[in-house]
């Protein structure tokens, strides 16, 4: 398969909030962000789960989607299997990018479960690659709520699918094609809820580089309260240059 150098960067901050139950993964071929619930220890501890799950993925060139699927499902079977009244009812979302070789070359498997997201920046516009599994997505879809009043509803932070809790929970997956230049990121809803898409255009597609933009977009989203947890990871792919040596 040919090879895709990868730069990457991740940032998370406790916001508001008395601890911090997001986890995150920035390992190739996965990049990832959990977001726990259902208590402090429960939380963290089914955000732990899915982020270990996944790592065992990490460390070569690519995985498969296979691989990620089976990854999710085991951790969503540890998460259940929790014992102790500090873990009930834990549960976790997840979102994120994996470089996979279906055996087409290299493309990107975009994964969630959850309302956590991941967004592509293409060099002249943001895209949001995933949907979310919530109640107010439900009503936009129905036509019964617009984008803008989704951000004020009443039941916008109850989520439909989550690892851990509620009927077993099928990963969405999406493969995309490795454009150079190209960035994703994934992030809990505790950065998406304080920024706009515009905002995340602006500091995603800013020019610098992805260590600093993943630092500068906790850094906007606790500027303006941070109500929430909030936890990036950015991810950029190239062709790695040919090896011309003799």
């Amino acid at each position: 398969m040919p090879q895709v150098e990868l730069t990457w960067g991740a940032a998370t901050a406790v916001g508001q909030r008395e601890d911090n139950q997001d986890r995150f993964l920035a390992g190739p071929p996965v990049f990832a962000v959990a977001d726990g619930m259902g208590g402090h220890v429960g939380g963290a501890a089914a955000a732990e789960a899915v982020v270990e799950a996944l790592r065992s993925l990490t460390g070569g060139s690519a995985t498969t989607v296979q691989g990620i699927r089976l990854a999710l499902q085991r951790a969503d079977g540890e998460i259940r299997a929790f014992r102790g009244a500090d873990k009930a009812g834990a549960g976790t979302t997840v979102a994120g990018v994996a470089l996979v070789d279906e055996g087409e070359g290299p493309q990107w498997a975009v994964f969630h479960v959850g309302d956590s997201r991941v967004y592509r920046w293409t060099g002249d516009r943001l895209e949001q690659c995933t949907r979310d599994h919530s109640v107010v997505q439900e009503l936009i879809d129905a036509g019964y709520l617009t984008d803008e009043g989704a951000a004020t509803h009443p039941q916008r932070h109850i989520i439909t699918r989550a690892l851990g809790v509620g009927p077993r929970p099928e990963a969405d997956v999406v493969l995309l094609p490795v454009v150079p230049g190209d960035r994703f990121l994934a992030c809990s809803d505790g950065l998406t809820g304080e920024l706009g898409d515009d905002r995340l255009a602006e500091l995603l597609g800013g020019g610098r580089p992805v260590e600093e933009t993943a630092t500068t977009l906790t850094a906007a989203a606790e500027s303006v309260g941070a109500r929430d947890n909030v936890t990036v990871v950015v991810v950029e792919g190239r062709p790695a240059a040919a090896d011309v040596s003799g």
